[in-house]
């Protein structure tokens, strides 16, 4: 395999020079050098190579996975209005079918849209906005068809299925209908990605004559569009990572202009649920945690809020749905998810729904209507295959509405969960979550692969995961590391693995691999580590501190040239993260990137096996990022072990979108730790 050259770079900050081993291939960053796409294509070579002795075991875990995979299933139908909305898939399809029934679940079937239709002709496909017209004649939808997640958005006239000549390129994931039927907001992306400014549409009209409704310069902050449930107002959120700042409008008054409620103040993150006569806000105002309070449409001082339920350093509020006598308040305590009703009409009403599982995942989904008791909710759990039910919130009845079947013979029976807990350099106790079969012996050396992300306050849930049988059932355990950085644990979890505290995401992930080799669940020659994205940086950083306690890493799309890409403000989303990881601008943030950023501190020693994945069209994580850590870990490692790079040429962070596809990309990963464990 060719190498590209290391070669240094001068950067200064703050009048200080460094020359720290930087971005040596700029040439990389284009994707119309073909020696580019030679490269890239080469790495691919190699790798399918190196893992030809694997094919047939590899082709055999595809069927198996496949196999898992009901194939011809449908989603749980959502009522909404006089529509009962779903979707199916078909045997040998790739993706969703998308339909509706007019009047009950009897009548005939009508197919708004085809996603393996919208398919053909490209290696990749993503339904971005899907929003129906509030009298279910218009259908507004986006597709990407490249993974790079820009969205060209159709308008489909479901009185004779025909597109509208009106098309909107350049579209995020985020829009909405006015009231009218006629009026329709969305949201455009400005040359790095961010989602910046609303726009307005007319039907009928031409996009070049659409009106700017908001624009935000700030290169921090996020914006998005949404219709309320009770389909009263409009709301444009605006949001940084620390930040936020909401702005409204009465849906059926399409054409006036949106009005702040709250002014934006720095570290002040509020949302709002529009009410029958009242906002409820989710507001971290003095509460890091965030409570929840009440104010009328008009009580855009906080002072003039009231308090519905106030500060819990142990409980975390993490969102609301609102129904015309209920609340579902969807909070986190203990590092687990929970889900309390607020009865409007009567207090003493007011409860948890409660679980029975050490470790598990429940969460509200498809609640359209404002004007009904009836809350639909997930739970699924690392045993738990998805399991769909609707919630009297009043009676307290439970409905099972659907159960995810397993094809090819999984008994929950079979398999066993725990939650455990390691302790941190500092002391503090970081939970882990478990699984594997009954007949492993939690105490004997066992492979044992655990995953780890870490960041954004995005919680590492234990959910079922039917591909995860494959490892299970071959002997291994599977652990989830709920590391700080993420807020599995509340907003100071998060907090304490962010900025200037990021390294405690690593140490923690560290203790969490000693933990679990100290009780034996397994050893060094046996643990497999796991992280994408951010979870990537994870992986590239703790394989640097300690490269001795893993047998193999699994780095998916993973984020390691951190210093050099935060030091390009030109590259997609970059000023927003600033917020994250710091602005290395600054002195002090430019050292602790850079004592840590995975590729800045590649030595020359031995690392673990890896396999590192990379998306052409990514816009999150820039393929180069893997394809130079890569190389410079070539250049200096001093072992023998595998290090494989393969790129998916045809789609973006997410890898492969069809559905078999992505299997095929999961059965390669799990050939690949059989190998260098010498398992298969």
């Amino acid at each position: 395999m060719n190498k590209f050259p290391i070669a240094p770079q001068k950067i200064t900050v703050n009048n200080v020079h460094h020359t720290p081993l930087a971005d040596a291939y700029a040439w990389l960053a284009d994707k119309e050098n073909p020696d580019v796409i030679d490269y890239l294509e080469a790495e691919n070579a190699y790798a399918k190579h190196v893992m030809q002795d694997q094919q047939d075991f590899e082709e055999h875990l595809f069927e198996e996975l496949k196999q898992r995979i009901k194939p011809e299933d449908q989603s749980a139908p959502v009522k909404i209005d006089n529509f009962y909305y779903y979707s199916r898939t078909e045997s040998e399809k790739d993706y969703r079918i998308y339909c509706r029934k007019k009047g009950s679940l009897d009548a005939a079937e009508e197919i708004l849209l085809d996603g393996n239709h919208l398919a053909e002709g490209h290696d990749f496909f993503d339904l971005g906005v899907f929003e129906m017209s509030p009298d279910h004649q218009m259908l507004a939808y986006a597709i990407d068809t490249d993974g790079s997640e820009q969205y060209r958005l159709y308008f489909k006239d479901l009185s004779d299925h025909t597109l509208m000549v009106d098309q909107l390129n350049n579209i995020a994931d985020s829009a909405a209908w006015a009231m009218d039927g006629q009026t329709f907001f969305y949201v455009v992306q400005d040359e790095s990605m961010r989602p910046y400014k609303v726009m307005r549409h007319h039907l009928g009209t031409r996009p070049e004559d659409d009106l700017e409704v908001y624009l935000e310069a700030d290169e921090r902050f996020f914006v998005s569009v949404s219709l309320s449930k009770n389909k009263a107002f409009l709301l444009i959120d605006i949001g940084s990572k620390i930040t936020t700042e909401v702005r409204v409008l009465p849906s059926h008054e399409p054409s006036g202009n949106f009005e702040v409620f709250l002014p934006r103040e720095d570290h002040h993150e509020y949302e709002l649920y529009p009410h029958q006569a009242c906002f409820y806000i989710r507001t971290n105002w003095n509460a890091t945690n965030f409570r929840l309070m009440k104010a009328a449409f008009s009580a855009n001082d906080k002072s003039q809020w009231t308090e519905v339920i106030p500060h819990d350093p142990k409980v975390k509020i993490e969102g609301v749905d609102e129904f015309e006598k209920q609340l579902a308040v969807y909070e986190r305590e203990k590092g687990l998810s929970q889900i309390k009703i607020l009865d409007l009409e009567d207090t003493s009403n007011n409860h948890l729904i409660t679980y029975d599982e050490p470790a598990y995942y429940v969460f509200g989904v498809n609640n359209p209507t404002f004007a009904t008791q009836t809350l639909r909710f997930h739970y699924t759990s690392l045993l738990r295959p998805n399991t769909v039910y609707d919630y009297d919130m009043r009676s307290r009845e439970k409905q099972l509405i659907k159960a995810t079947e397993i094809p090819g013979g999984y008994h929950e029976k079979d398999y066993t969960s725990e939650r455990i807990e390691a302790q941190s350099e500092d002391g503090t106790a970081i939970p882990i979550s478990l699984v594997y079969r009954k007949d492993v012996h939690p105490r004997q050396v066992n492979p044992l692969l655990m995953y780890g992300y870490g960041a954004y306050g995005i919680n590492s849930e234990p959910y079922f995961n039917a591909n995860r049988i494959s490892l299970l059932d071959r002997g291994f355990i599977f652990a989830i590391a709920h590391i700080r950085g993420g807020a599995d644990l509340g907003e100071a979890w998060y907090k304490t693995g962010k900025l200037l505290n990021k390294k405690n995401s690593f140490v923690d992930f560290i203790c969490c691999a000693e933990h679990l080799i100290k009780e034996k669940y397994t050893d060094q020659q046996h643990l497999c580590i796991m992280g994408g994205s951010a979870g990537g940086l994870l992986m590239g950083a703790v394989m640097n501190i300690r490269p001795d306690l893993f047998q193999a890493v699994l780095a998916k799309v993973p984020f390691v040239d951190v210093l050099n890409t935060m030091l390009d403000p030109n590259l997609p989303l970059t000023i927003t993260e600033y917020e994250e990881w710091g602005n290395p601008q600054e002195k002090a943030y430019f050292e602790y990137i850079h004592s840590y950023s995975p590729y800045d501190n590649v030595k020359s020693q031995a690392y673990p096996h890896v396999l590192i994945t990379a998306g052409l069209n990514d816009p999150r994580v820039s393929y180069w990022e893997p394809a130079k850590w890569a190389a410079k870990l070539r250049a200096l490692k001093t072992d023998e072990h595998l290090l494989l790079l393969k790129t998916n040429m045809g789609a973006g962070h997410g890898g492969a979108s069809g559905r078999y596809e992505h299997l095929k990309e999961i059965a390669f990963e799990y050939a690949f730790l059989i190998k260098v464990l010498a398992l298969g």
